[in-house]
């Protein structure tokens, strides 16, 4: 039985209330003196020795209670620590002052291949087999920087973290640290949950024929574990299409990480995508740092933008395609991992292929599958739902009630081009939030001199209540103004720069010619 005598501190209670068991030869395993506490474990006490015993305790000036607990407080600290740290994926082990293991969670006798207790009094050097980091450990108080370390051969990130015993109010020794490591899986896997939301197919917005016809075809191609090049114009949400095609194969449950090819130089993109070695280069991290597709194991790698990659890097890309395997910069150590490749752009790589400023070889690994995402002009349908979704965005973000678009306002949208697409959308709805305080905008609200323009070709718009009518409205007083000047649904389109089909949908919608053609 554990009890918990309570009292008034004073000088020597403790050692009185301790007298007591003694003078009753009653054995204690465990003792824990608090300020005002003492937490007895007593294995022989029972419920019915309880009563006398609790009479003599309190003979002694100043106990106030005796209450049966459950566990010492210091036990419990225990169990609690040992359940955190068998809960913890990475490896943890804490280290004393002159460098040797004192305690180790399951995760880090794993990837030293032995039992916890076989590891406890091991020191650094011997774990990981470099002298140098534990002398730098020892010689800063471990306060080093973050490195990478090998274990078995297998790299990790290693974090340290002191523990300081207080000589004073103001300095610390420290008497040891506490050492983590991360796999560059793992490190992935935090970048991934950090920059990119879960969603599948149900995230692309969109009721019109194209982006039915595009979600059918991502879907199936998703499933498929082969290189994926996905095409289209700048803005149309290629990396959106992405992410999708990875939430939904067997890789959802490791990262996806993203590379723009076109954000950084040819020596900078090569270090983020496959990774350096220990002084590859001037500034490098100490003992190297893993790449993309070394963090994305098991996972998706997106290159976006990928005909801006230089001939170099087309190479070296190509030949992780064929085999899985690339050293980092710097290192003539091969890695061998399992990622797919997404890749994107927006430029015409058949063109550059013939050009000779795109590789033909590259080219066909990576066409294995092909998905084209239309453009905004090619689902014109799609625009007032995008933009609806992107009004209470943004109205959530600058925390205003949630507007509407008046009927000239869904006219000039409809009608504008949108040569940045998507994109360009949700930037029109995101400025004209920020920039006014109406509950219903116009047209002058949104800043579109393009969609003013076609609006009034398309004639006078009468004021509705009713989204639907009103968008009809327009386009059939634009279709009925431009037709005579275009009579047919290929030149009509083509003027429009717009699909051929819509537009001869829109034609038979509408009537249009009519008996007055």
């Amino acid at each position: 039985m554990r009890i918990d005598v309570q009292f008034a501190d004073r000088v020597g209670i403790a050692h009185e209330i301790l007298a007591v068991l003694a003078r009753r030869n009653i054995n204690v395993v465990a003792v824990e003196v608090d300020s005002s506490d003492v937490f007895i474990d007593i294995p022989e006490l029972d419920e019915g020795m309880l009563p006398t015993l609790r009479a003599d305790f309190m003979q002694v000036k100043g106990v106030q209670d005796v209450v049966i607990v459950d566990v010492l407080p210091g036990a419990r600290r225990r169990l609690h620590l040992d359940a955190l740290l068998a809960a913890m994926a990475d490896p943890v082990m804490a280290v004393d002052a002159a460098g040797r293991i004192v305690i180790a969670n399951a995760a880090a006798a794993s990837v030293a291949d032995m039992s916890e207790s076989e590891l406890q009094g091991k020191t650094l050097q011997e774990l990981l087999g470099e002298p140098a980091v534990q002398a730098e450990l020892l010689q800063s108080g471990f306060h080093a920087p973050d490195r990478e370390v090998r274990l078995h051969g297998q790299p990790f990130l290693m974090e340290v973290a002191p523990v300081s015993e207080p000589l004073d109010k103001r300095l610390g020794q420290a008497v040891g640290g506490v050492i983590t490591l991360h796999t560059p899986r793992r490190l992935g896997g935090r970048i991934h949950a950090l920059q990119h939301a879960a969603g599948g197919f149900d995230c692309m917005i969109g009721e019109s024929e194209p982006i039915r016809a595009l979600k059918a075809r991502a879907a199936r191609v998703a499933v498929v574990d082969a290189p994926l090049l996905i095409v289209g114009e700048t803005g149309t949400g290629k990396e959106l299409v992405a992410q999708a095609c990875h939430t939904t194969s067997s890789r959802s449950d490791a990262p996806f990480l993203a590379l723009n090819c076109a954000a950084l130089p040819e020596s900078l993109a090569e270090s983020e995508l496959f990774g350096y070695a220990s002084g590859a280069f001037t500034g490098a991290q100490r003992g190297g740092k893993p790449g993309l597709i070394e963090m994305a194991e098991g996972g998706t790698v997106f290159l976006d933008e990928i005909g801006e990659m230089s001939q170099y890097l087309q190479a070296k890309l190509l030949r992780f395609l064929n085999d899985g395997k690339f050293r980092r910069v710097g290192s003539d150590r091969e890695i061998k991992v399992n990622v797919r490749i997404i890749s994107a752009t927006h430029r015409n790589l058949r063109k550059m292929v013939a050009e000779g400023t795109f590789r033909e070889d590259l080219f066909y690994r990576l066409n294995v599958l092909h998905l084209e995402v239309p453009s905004l002009r090619e689902r014109p349908n799609d625009i007032l739902l995008l933009a609806r979704h992107f009004i209470e965005r943004a109205c959530a973000q600058a925390q205003k009630p949630i507007c509407r678009l008046g009927a000239d306002a869904c006219a000039a949208l409809v009608a504008n081009s949108w040569p940045g697409n998507v994109r360009q959308l949700q930037n029109v709805v995101f400025r004209a939030i920020t920039m006014t305080d109406k509950r219903i905008l116009d047209a002058t609200d949104l800043d579109l001199a393009e969609g003013s323009m076609l609006a009034e070709e398309g004639g006078q718009m009468h004021e509705s209540d009713d989204w639907d009518r009103s968008v009809a409205a327009f386009e059939r007083a634009l279709l009925e103004r431009l037709y005579p000047q275009y009579p047919s649904s290929r030149k009509l389109a083509a003027r429009l720069k717009t699909s051929h089909s819509m537009i001869a949908n829109k034609l038979r919608k509408y009537g249009i010619p009519g008996n007055g053609w």
